[in-house]
């Protein structure tokens, strides 16, 4: 593993920062205290910085050895926010704020792009310029959609963006990236079955919403198996159904609300218009009627192929070609998805590994697993002068080969 000597000597520093910002986790948009953090720190490092992008966002501008003349630039994304789970490890690190838990590792990806930050700054062995873009909000907030709308893209012009994401029981060492898809859409629904209550004595005289609702669940199954083409994947899941408040009463109405995955828009304005029909038709077959909403949240995130290779090609000189595989796509979301379809780019999996090294932080984290938003989770400071080296090495090979 070819580490940059510089980082590794100042990885503990580095990890201090990071389990401080563990401790003091923020909800989106709400990330002051750690941009304010990340401000100071570039800010002593001679990085200018912009802020109020997406509310709470800071942008590094690091200008290389010609001062950007050369109008060469990339942008590299650490995401800050936190989620509202309450943290369950009590080792001293764990969030002094119950209902907020860095269980995503947001605080380690805002380390390791701190960590290039200040290496680059000291040694700017590159031309051109590196955007260090720490953006809020990705947990639900669409923080990089609200940070390109105030102008990321034409107040910072760049040829190409990438993102890095840990990935718990990737082993330690490893990284993964694929061309194409690489996380789903995200999208919710909620439907409304309106029938006639009545008396549970007699069903006649009513027009009973649940039934409608259990074939209705089943009916969309066969959206993704009779409908969808079957080499497309999606993801139809009703996760919640309401109805009713006594046991002798068929209520009037009940309701239904999910979430819909999908790699490509094709697929899902399929699967948005058959839910629709399906929701009208088969609720109008049984004498009741629906109201159905559905609301896209964040688009597919897809690498472009040629920076999914540069990606790739970096991190085997880092780790080694057994090092680096392909990330099999996962139906989980990504607000980075926003830039890639704005700017081409890539999406990056750095491992995590299975949890084992908080047994360096003694009694109170080990119950549980190491994984991404479930209340024992830690991110493993071993990966941060690993995550800034690849951050190191991408930057200046990108810019020297001339974008």
């Amino acid at each position: 593993m070819k580490l940059i000597e510089p980082i590794v000597a100042q990885s503990e520093a580095m990890a201090t920062i990071r389990r401080d910002l563990h401790a003091h986790p923020e909800l989106c948009f709400a990330e002051v205290r750690t941009a304010e953090r990340v401000a100071a720190l570039l800010t002593e490092w001679g990085i200018p910085i912009e802020r109020g992008l997406g509310k709470t966002g800071v942008v590094g501008v690091l200008h290389g050895r010609d001062g950007g003349a050369c109008g060469r630039a990339l942008g590299l994304r650490a995401d800050m926010d936190a989620l509202p789970m309450t943290e369950a490890n009590t080792f001293a690190h764990a969030s002094r704020h119950p209902g907020r838990m860095h269980a995503c590792g947001h605080d380690g990806h805002t380390a390791m792009l701190l960590a290039a930050a200040q290496y680059l700054a000291r040694q700017r062995d590159f031309d051109g310029t590196v955007y260090l873009i720490f953006q809020p909000a990705e947990e639900g907030g669409g923080g990089a959609r609200e940070m390109i709308a105030d102008g990321l893209f034409e107040r910072f012009p760049m040829q190409a963006v990438f993102g890095m994401h840990n990935w718990p029981g990737l082993p330690v060492g490893h990284f993964a990236v694929s061309p194409g898809p690489v996380m789903a859409s995200s999208n919710e629904f909620a439907i409304t079955i309106h029938g006639k209550g009545g008396h549970a004595a007699l069903p006649h005289t009513t027009v009973d919403p649940i039934p409608v609702a259990c074939q209705l669940v089943q009916a969309f199954q066969t959206i993704l198996t009779r409908n969808l083409r079957p080499l497309e994947p999606g993801v139809i899941s009703v996760t919640q159904i309401q109805a009713g408040e006594a046991t002798n009463v068929v209520p009037d109405s009940c309701t239904l609300q999910g979430t819909v995955r999908t790699f490509s828009t094709e697929a899902l304005d399929l699967i948005e218009q058959r839910m629709r029909e399906l929701s009208h038709q088969l609720c109008a077959a049984f004498g009741a009627r629906a109201t159905f909403a559905f609301r896209r949240n964040y688009p597919p995130t897809v690498n472009s192929a040629e920076e999914a290779a540069f990606a790739a090609a970096v991190a085997r000189a880092i780790v080694g070609a057994d090092a680096v595989v392909a990330q099999e796509p996962t139906m989980g979301a990504e607000d980075f998805a926003y830039m890639l379809q704005a700017k081409p780019g890539a999406y990056v999996f750095i491992g995590n590994g299975d949890g084992a090294h908080r047994a360096a932080y003694g009694p109170g984290h080990d119950a549980g697993p190491c994984t991404l938003h479930n209340p024992h989770y830690d991110f493993n400071d071993a990966l941060i002068p690993l995550g800034a080296t690849f951050w190191v090495r991408l930057a200046e090979r990108w810019l020297a080969r001339g974008g």
